[in-house]
């Protein structure tokens, strides 16, 4: 009983380190925390396997919230249940709660230094570049065939250029996806 305990426990502080550092090391938000945490989970971890991790980032991406807690709290509460879903959530926002704090304390007093003001915008452009390398791994992995490839397209344009919210493209998604199954539903009860 007590190495189970001592075994779990270890666990949780394994969740919490991993996605500690991640939070910490990662600068951007949540978009750019998607390699790392599909690096950690996936590779380094084996905490899932890749068709797990897809599946996570889709229920993450689907929730209300930010995707990297979403994440964290998926694959916490695969791992370990409630507890490893707080281990691994606590672990996550712990970093940019410590830093937030730090940075309105300093920003007040050295916030119009033009050093300062041009370091942020190489971090904005580099932070960029973290969610585009990430939108590529995650087409590579979900974009198969024609239909998954439209819809993207799709999804892309009515965001990008018509303003329409997130949510709807997800919804759209979910919907041609349940058309295209019950289609090819009917054409095998056919054959």
């Amino acid at each position: 009983m007590e190495g189970s305990r001592k075994k779990a426990a270890k666990e949780h502080i394994s969740l919490f380190w991993e996605f500690f550092k991640i939070g910490l090391f990662t600068i951007g938000g949540g978009m750019a925390m998607l390699p790392l945490i599909q690096k950690v989970a996936v590779e380094d971890k084996k905490w899932m396997e890749e068709e797990d991790m897809i599946d996570c980032l889709a229920v993450s991406q689907a929730m209300p919230g930010v995707i990297a807690i979403n994440s964290a709290t998926y694959i916490g509460k695969r791992q370990h249940g409630l507890t490893g879903s707080l281990a691994a959530t606590i672990g996550v926002v712990m970093p940019s709660f410590l830093i937030i704090i730090a940075v309105v304390t300093l920003l007040g007093t050295i916030g119009h230094n033009s050093y300062i003001n041009g370091a942020f915008t190489g971090i904005k452009a580099a932070v960029c570049g973290l969610v585009i390398v990430s939108a590529c791994k995650l087409g590579k992995q979900i974009l198969k065939g024609p239909f998954q490839w439209v819809l993207a397209i799709l999804a892309f344009f009515a965001i990008a250029v018509f303003e329409v919210t997130a949510l709807w493209a997800i919804l759209g998604g979910a919907v041609a996806g349940i058309v295209l199954l019950m289609i090819r539903g009917k054409r095998g009860a056919e054959k």
